[in-house]
Formats: C-alpha cells, structure tokens, sequence
C-alpha cells in the first residue's frame, strides 16, 4: 500500500472562498485538512464530496492547568462530533491553545513533573473518548524557535513520550518535519524511530514554510525513507504556496511520489 497524499486548505488557494478551496483541492486528487472547524459551513463542506483527513481536535483548554483540562475534553467532544459530519478519521491537538497567531494562550516556559502527569491523565481521557467514537487524536510536535514560542510538550520528543504513557490507538503522534526541523533537524533517523507511534506526517520547507523545494530539505529523500519503512498513512502538505497553488501541490506530490505511488 502507498501513502496517501493530503493538503491543508487553510493555507492554499487564498483567493477563493473556503468550500472552493476544498473542492480545488479534492479534484486535484488530494484529501483535505482544515483547522477550526468551528468557522466551517460543515453541511457545505461535507456537500464538496471531499474526504477529509484532518481537522482541528479542541477549541479551548489545555493538557495541565484542572479547568483548561476539563475545557479541553469538553471542546474535544464537540470536535468529536463535528468530526463525524464530515467522516473525519483524526483530530489534530497541541500542548495548549493557540490563538490566531499561534501564539500559546498559557505560554509555559518549563514543565514539572505534576506538569507531565497531568497531561497523561488529560489525554487518558481524550484517548478514551476518541476509542468510544472510533477516531483517533494526533498530538503534534510544534516549533518554538519561530512559530510557536513558549508551547509546552512542543518536541516530537516531548509528544511521543506523552504518546507512549498512554498507550493507546487513539492517541498517536502528529509528526510535523517543518517543526521538526527548526528545533530538531536528524528527520529521516528520527522518522524511523518514531514511526511506530506515528497517525501522520506534515510537511513543509525551512525556511519559509513553504511547499518541499523551496528551501533545505530534502524531501524525496525523507520519501524514499518512509517507502522503505513500508509507510502507508497520510502525508499533508501544510504549507503555504511559494506562487501557484496549483505547482506547490504537484511539487508536494513529486517530492513524495517514492511512497505515495
């Protein structure tokens, strides 16, 4: 099986208004991510006959502070809900809310361990009621060198081990290269080493966040990696176009035709 191939509409064919955003997308043969779906017309989404791969997990809260907790899981639950309108496998969380800059709303600078016990137990319980609903929760690395400083649990390594402690196929890893490369770079050995953990991949160059061939990595190698690992998931494209949306999605595509065939 080869992986399958999305991208993010948030972020490509700007000019249009969102549902034609989707549409361009699906009929260019590539699945569809959106972030809050909460803005989204989702009987008019769900009408573009796309399939979407991912959408955004939580509206407020986060994993540690007790009633940014319960605010988490409650949103989590209407996400849930949502997501089965538009038969959304994956819901996609951070370490905390974002705003509209991606800025952390409780930025935290250092995390103790009551810090880390209360996120497992958090996301214990987002596991246990994306297993009863038969969706799976992505926590996806951030980078806090440039995007999103003063996140918590930003590293893939932070979020794996967050992955690991709950154990759960409900649970796994968002694994962003983009983000992974500003703060952590080594992406194809540290691929393969938390490849098992893994729900989906993301992409985009550095710097620029921009489509793969417009700066530093090398993205067919990545491809070639994750074929010979037998990857079959998704890979989304969340980036911005560096002209016509049109060439960013088919560099996307080139750059990953080694696994995605």
């Amino acid at each position: 099986m080869s992986a399958v191939l999305a991208a993010n509409a948030e972020m490509l064919f700007l000019d249009l208004p969102f549902a034609e955003r989707v549409t361009r997308i699906h009929d260019l043969g590539f699945q569809v991510e959106i972030w809050d779906w909460t803005t989204k017309d989702l009987g008019e989404l769900r009408a573009t006959g796309a399939a979407f791969s991912s959408m955004t997990g939580y509206i407020s809260g986060d994993l540690v502070d007790p009633d940014g907790a319960e605010a988490f899981l409650q949103t989590a639950q209407r996400s849930l809900a949502a997501a089965a309108q538009l038969d959304c496998p994956r819901l996609n969380i951070h370490g905390t809310g974002l705003d509209g800059d991606g800025i952390p709303v409780s930025p935290r600078w250092t995390t103790s361990g009551s810090d880390w016990l209360r996120a497992v137990d958090t996301l214990r319980r987002l596991a246990a009621l994306g297993e009863e609903a038969g969706r799976v929760f992505t926590i996806e690395n951030l980078n806090t060198r440039v995007d999103h400083p003063g996140t918590p649990f930003a590293r893939s390594e932070d979020t794996v081990r967050l992955v690991q402690a709950v154990d759960s196929p409900a649970l796994r890893l968002n694994f962003d290269l983009y983000h992974a490369q500003i703060d952590e770079g080594n992406l194809i050995e540290r691929t393969r080493e938390l490849l098992p953990w893994v729900g989906e991949i993301q992409v985009a160059d550095v710097p620029g966040r921009q489509e793969p061939g417009t700066g530093e990595i090398n993205y067919p190698n990545i491809a070639a990696a994750l074929a010979d690992a037998g990857y079959s998931g998704v890979i989304a494209l969340e980036a911005w176009a560096s002209d016509d949306p049109v060439h960013a999605l088919e560099r996307f595509r080139a750059a990953f035709s080694a696994v995605a065939a």
